[in-house]
């Protein structure tokens, strides 16, 4: 399994969700987010700012103030089999390439182990093998309910 994190611009987050339900990735998460990008201010872009008076509003007025403030930006985080990983950077990809920087970044981590909260089910990376399962609330003898946070008062 992989994770995607797909830093996009806000204003795709719906033809973003809209692509990767029709690819087949109906499950994700959507957070706000603040980031900046590596690139510094065009020196023509400045002219011409200068020239018209006032930030244009689009990709260009965004690197105008990029270089001192942090930008809104939307983080996809998808889950997805090792096979499907270029399918999902595809979708994502084809909805947010503008050509213009600030289009975003995906990156994509593998996954060795996950857990389903309501029953403790555990989903391991093919090959990995955790020893014993994780025992239910019935079968914690200190926590009384869930897996519990390791931060519960002793009783």
């Amino acid at each position: 399994m992989r994770e995607l994190i797909a830093i996009i611009r806000p204003d795709k987050v719906n033809p973003t969700k809209l692509a990767l339900a029709e690819s087949g990735f109906p499950a994700f998460t959507c957070l706000r987010c603040l980031g900046r990008g590596k690139k510094g201010i065009d020196p023509e872009l400045l002219d011409m700012v200068l020239a018209q008076g006032e930030l244009p509003r689009n990709y260009l007025g965004e690197n105008m103030t990029e270089a001192s403030r942090l930008i809104a930006k939307r983080a996809f985080i998808i889950v997805v089999e090792d096979d499907q990983v270029k399918k999902a950077v595809t979708a994502i990809v084809d909805v947010n390439q503008t050509g213009s920087p600030g289009d975003g970044r995906i990156f994509v981590l593998p996954i060795a182990e996950s857990y389903r909260v309501s029953t403790g089910e555990a989903s391991l990376a093919e090959g990995l093998d955790l020893g014993p399962a994780v025992p239910s609330a019935a079968e914690h003898p200190t926590q009384g309910e869930g897996l519990g946070t390791g931060f519960e008062e002793e009783g």
